[in-house]
């Protein structure tokens, strides 16, 4: 791979020798975040869970405001990595250079913007209740969907990966004329695919590859990134049926991603009553022990003492931890850009962090699964998930399987149209997809409110 090529204004949708866009103001790269912003789907962010359950008398992290967050850590990076690559490259065209010091920065904070877009209601336990109902058909439904799928097709649902659904989200088109879906720029939607591979080659972690830890696109989306991978020079990784190395830039949206969950999940813990202070700042303050002046352990203590307020002074922390990461990740990606460039690199930035600060940020891992992503309401969400996104796709997949039944068709017309339903059995694929669309593109309440009256726990009212 090489920098020169990694990045492209082309659109999914458009025709391969399109004009580049003549707008002064907004460039094609930050159009991609107004495209994302303005969105119904990035919208509905604002009622899907974080981690803590919505809404509460604490005002905690949504889907949404992580994204915004993770977009702001992203553009910070972008920013930093960019100008090291333009500053080492000098000699390179003026373009290659006003993309990297100026652009990359744009396509980071959009790619982080639509990170989360194609997960479902009720957290990462909205992913494991679509994939565990798909894993435990029974019977005829079983028979229908295992005789009509293709082994690739099957996994899409039985591996659903809120990845691969949000390359979906972007590229398709639904039931518009008009191909592309948001017709993003290819920069921008490779640096969202975290693992560029199939539901069939991922989830494999003894490939030893980071791009089959899990998945990136569906079967549907296959001929998309397969044109991407080809425009910006991806190399296809053999011995596997759709597997590609990793774009670098991927590596600085994950970067922000793992940068901010990991401290916000505290902060959101501490406001909740469920961390204290003391054990916030033991787990993040010995990563300023031995930095010096304004990341100094001393300066840091000096501001805390000026604090009044304990919520300030998990705030100053955060903030001063971020950006301390954001300094040290994009010093770390500059050292690792000859496996980058080779995709030769099996890990995520934050291994390749010192050993000191790894053992930290394993001690953040260990008591954010122990303390918060077990903490009683939580679980008691993921368990309402599970009920809640399983009841649905019941209902409404048998409906797909036998929808000449009288109350198949009633279920059916509550799909809106921009979900296609051919009842036809041979794009039974198809069909199901439709249905997997419509329940992961829910908000929490909306799914809560659905289920509740198909199922006849209320009686909607007259509208």
């Amino acid at each position: 791979m090489n920098w020169t090529t990694l990045y492209s204004s082309l659109r999914t949708g458009d025709i391969q020798k399109k004009n580049a866009n003549p707008d002064p103001v907004r460039t094609s790269f930050l159009r991609d975040y107004d495209r994302i912003i303005f969105s119904s789907a990035f919208r509905r962010l604002q009622n899907k869970t974080q981690v803590f359950p919505l809404p509460g008398a604490v005002f905690v992290h949504n889907r949404l405001t992580h994204s915004l967050e993770v977009a702001s850590v992203g553009r910070s990076l972008g920013k930093s990595v960019g100008e090291q690559i333009a500053a080492k490259y000098p000699s390179v065209s003026e373009e290659f250079r006003d993309f990297y010091r100026h652009e990359l920065q744009s396509v980071i904070a959009a790619a982080c913007l639509a990170h989360d877009i194609g997960n479902p209601p009720f957290g990462h336990s909205g992913e494991d209740a679509i994939r565990n109902f798909f894993t435990e058909l029974e019977a005829e439904a079983k028979k229908k969907i295992h005789g009509q799928l293709s082994p690739n097709q099957l996994k899409d649902f039985e591996r659903f990966e809120g990845n691969s659904n949000a390359f979906r989200v972007l590229t398709h088109s639904f039931n518009e004329n008009d191909a592309g879906g948001y017709k993003l720029t290819y920069a921008t939607l490779a640096a969202i695919v975290k693992y560029p591979c199939c539901s069939e080659d991922g989830f494999n972690k003894k490939s030893g590859l980071i791009a089959t830890k899990k998945s990136g696109f569906f079967d549907s989306e296959i001929g998309t990134y397969k044109q991407l991978a080809e425009t910006l020079g991806l190399p296809k990784k053999t011995g596997y049926h759709h597997v590609y190395a990793r774009h670098p830039f991927v590596y600085l949206t994950e970067a922000a991603d793992d940068i901010c969950y990991r401290v916000i999940d505290l902060e959101d813990a501490h406001r909740l009553h469920i961390v204290s202070l003391e054990k916030f700042m033991e787990l993040f303050l010995p990563f300023f022990e031995n930095e010096k002046e304004y990341n100094g352990i001393d300066y840091v203590r000096r501001k805390l003492n000026n604090i009044n307020d304990d919520n300030q002074k998990v705030q100053f922390v955060r903030a001063k931890w971020i950006g301390l990461m954001v300094e040290k990740l994009a010093q770390a990606f500059m050292q690792h850009e000859k496996e980058l460039l080779e995709g030769s690199l099996q890990t995520d930035l934050l291994k390749c962090l010192s050993p000191r600060d790894q053992e930290l940020i394993k001690v953040i891992n260990e008591f954010s699964v122990a303390r918060i992503y077990n903490y009683r309401s939580v679980v008691e969400i993921e368990i309402a998930g599970f009920n809640i996104i399983g009841g649905l796709l019941r209902e409404l997949v048998n409906a797909v399987l036998e929808p000449e039944n009288l109350r198949s068709e009633k279920l059916l017309m509550l799909i809106p149209q921009q979900y296609i339903i051919t009842k036809d059995a041979s794009k039974l694929y198809y069909d199901i997809q439709s249905v997997v669309d419509f329940v992961s593109g829910m908000t929490d309440l909306y799914a809560i409110d659905l289920y509740r009256k198909i199922t006849g726990i209320t009686i909607p009212d007259l509208r």
